[in-house]
């Protein structure tokens, strides 16, 4: 079986650190560079309900997507909820390994995951990375539907593809346009409007979009600027737990090229913060008139 040093190897030459955005925090939280692994577990969220998880399946490793110290701290206190996590994982010997921004512009990365779950074709990357000269990395991908659906049949698909949330899928535009291009990007996605009016797409899906970027956004085309004929708002877990899928399957055909015997798995608990959703009165446009 391979040390931890090994494994983190494997996983730093799929998701370079150095490709990360300057503001991250990815990398190797904690773990002993010499113990041994014999199973992974992948997550979105390093939180205790995923620790516990890791913890019951004798995981020595987790992965995730999110930080768990995006931003620094002064404390690994137990009564932090964070430093609990810190400290659940050096008493049970798992080790953490975080790949955010550079899994999110890895070729194949977090929105190829997002293309592959909504069956959608990539074409190129939205954002393309510069230092790649194939022009295959980079943020968000722009793709192609088999065939054309309208922006309720695709967020019909989205809806029934993509892990069930709370959320669910919200839609702007006419929901009867007809859509045959797609921009996807998972996580937050309204700072790449720009790129997406450039890509020419018929539709962008993404997560976290703001009342003001959106509004604006659909706007502009209202007044004859280019833009898609539909914004589609995902939950930013969903959007981004295709890649746990992706990334187990990268490691597992590692271990299996390298004789590790590495057992790898997925964790598929829920772990977006939103719990319900009560659905507006539809049956109507306006608020009605004040009494």
């Amino acid at each position: 079986m391979p040390r931890l040093s090994e494994v983190i190897a494997a996983l730093e030459n799929l998701w370079p650190a150095e490709r990360a955005e300057s503001w991250d925090a990815v990398g190797t939280v904690v773990g002993d560079p010499e113990q041994e692994v014999t199973r992974v577990l992948f997550a979105v969220d390093p939180v205790q309900e995923i620790v516990e998880e890791a913890v019951k399946l004798g995981a020595g490793l987790l992965v995730t997507h999110h930080p768990l110290y995006l931003r620094g701290t002064t404390t690994v206190a137990a009564s932090t909820f964070k430093g609990r996590v810190v400290h659940t994982l050096i008493k049970n010997d798992i080790a953490l390994h975080v790949a955010h921004t550079n899994a999110d512009t890895a070729d194949p990365g977090v929105s190829d995951a997002l293309a592959g779950a909504l069956d959608l074709r990539v074409v190129r990357p939205l954002v393309p990375d510069p230092s790649d000269p194939e022009g295959r990395r980079g943020l968000g991908r722009v793709c192609e539907l088999d065939h054309p659906l309208t922006v309720r049949e695709f967020a019909a698909r989205a809806a029934e593809r993509l892990p069930a949330t709370a959320q669910g899928i919200r839609a702007a535009g006419d929901p009867e346009a007809l859509v045959r291009t797609v921009a996807v990007s998972g996580g937050s996605g309204d700072s790449l409007f720009d790129h997406v009016r450039a890509a020419g797409v018929d539709a962008f899906l993404t997560a976290d979009l703001r009342h003001h970027p959106a509004s604006e956004f659909i706007a502009d085309r209202a007044h004859g600027a280019h833009a898609p004929l539909a914004l589609l708002d995902a939950a930013h877990w969903a959007t981004e737990w295709p890649w746990c899928e992706l990334a187990a399957t990268q490691l597992d055909e590692i271990s299996d090229r390298r004789g590790w015997g590495l057992r790898v798995h997925v964790s598929r608990t829920v772990t977006d913060p939103w719990t319900a959703h009560a659905a507006s009165n539809t049956t109507s446009s306006s608020m009605g008139a004040p009494n």
